[in-house]
């Protein structure tokens, strides 16, 4: 099992530390309800160093970028992230990701913890352009500060001016007296703020000012439990749940970025299956009746008969009843359907909704 760089901070704090992605992880510090609405509300600070990160460099390196992802990263500028997929040949997905133009010629893709391994591997062995390749993985740390309090609070430690920076964006600079950091206006909650890159050696120090900086906010550190139902309320995609080697990306609502304006692995099936069209859709539902939807539950029409599973569902503690999301068959996803979550053999009532859960 490895461990992040701030293994033993996350101890001194008493975080509940539980495996996930390969990696021993802290699930939650005091409880998911408090860190879930420290975010949702205030300010709360996410290590997630042990997502993987990838150093593509030269002139061919957005030839290849454009071949292994599905959206068009022609479109990029100078400090300007994307999000996209990377497409498998059989109508599945890879692993979804960001990718950041540090400028024509070298580039950052962030991917998934759980596939570090799995998605170098792919992108290398698509290479045939010979572009200069680095896994950066072990060498950053990144950290996520979310929330309406963010901006306040890292503004005190950066020249940068915060505030002008557009969502999907990112610089390059000083912050809390540390040179090249890479501060990104992007995140996994909905709730707004920034994903600051360090190297190793600078998180410590990194971690210690962001929490001087929001202490007048009462900033508190977030574990994994709440980064689940926060983005789940948002209803962004989780890999391994939502999405995966399986799972078509049309299906699962990621036709918004999936370029057919441009050749990449795959696109001419992917093609193919919108012109046919779709059979089933990744769907939102809430409960109407009292009960919490979990992964696997059964998703059934109102004789009980099987139309789906749930592929992710929680509590949702900003709106207090249960949400999910699940495949269904098209007839099934229009908004206000009725449905069913088969919970120990007990029909529950829901219906569908348009996500997100929680608006803005």
């Amino acid at each position: 099992m490895k461990t992040v760089p701030l293994h033993q901070v996350h101890n001194r704090l008493g975080a509940k530390m539980v495996p996930f992605a390969g990696f021993e992880m802290p699930v939650r510090y005091t409880s998911d309800l408090d860190e879930h609405h420290a975010v949702r509300n205030n300010v709360g600070v996410f290590d997630v160093s042990h997502m993987g990160e990838f150093s593509l460099k030269g002139p061919k390196a957005l030839d290849l970028i454009q071949k292994v992802t599905s959206n068009d990263a022609s479109t990029l500028y100078d400090g300007k992230v994307q999000y996209g997929y990377l497409p498998n040949a059989s109508g599945g997905v890879v692993d979804d990701l960001l990718v950041y133009r540090i400028n024509a010629e070298e580039f950052m893709l962030v991917v998934n913890a759980s596939n570090i391994e799995k998605d170098w591997d792919w992108i290398r062995s698509n290479n045939s352009e010979g572009v200069p390749m680095e896994n950066l993985s072990d060498d950053l740390c990144l950290f996520a500060v979310q929330g309406p309090n963010a901006t306040a609070t890292l503004q005190k430690l950066t020249d940068i001016d915060l505030p002008a920076m557009e969502y999907y964006t990112f610089k390059i600079g000083k912050m809390a007296a540390i040179e090249n950091v890479i501060i990104s206006a992007t995140g996994y909650t909905g709730a707004g703020g920034f994903e600051i890159y360090v190297k190793n050696e600078d998180a410590e120090k990194m971690w210690a000012e962001i929490f001087r900086a929001g202490e007048e906010f009462g900033i508190k550190p977030v574990g994994l439990g709440a980064r689940d139902t926060l983005r789940l309320e948002k209803g962004f995609c989780l890999y391994g749940n939502d999405i995966g080697d399986t799972t078509s990306p049309l299906e699962a609502g990621l036709g918004w970025v999936t370029k057919f304006t441009k050749e990449f692995i795959n696109s001419e099936e992917l093609k193919k299956q919108k012109e046919a069209g779709l059979k089933r859709k990744l769907t939102g539902f809430e409960m109407i009746d009292r009960g919490i939807p979990r992964g696997h539950y059964q998703l059934c029409d109102s004789d009980g008969a099987q139309i789906g599973e749930v592929t992710s569902g929680t509590q949702s503690p900003t709106l207090q009843k249960g949400i999910g999301m699940g495949y269904l068959p098209i007839a099934y996803s229009k908004p206000d359907t009725e449905i069913y979550v088969k919970v120990r053999d007990k029909l529950l009532k829901a219906r569908t909704v348009k996500l997100p859960f929680v608006k803005n």
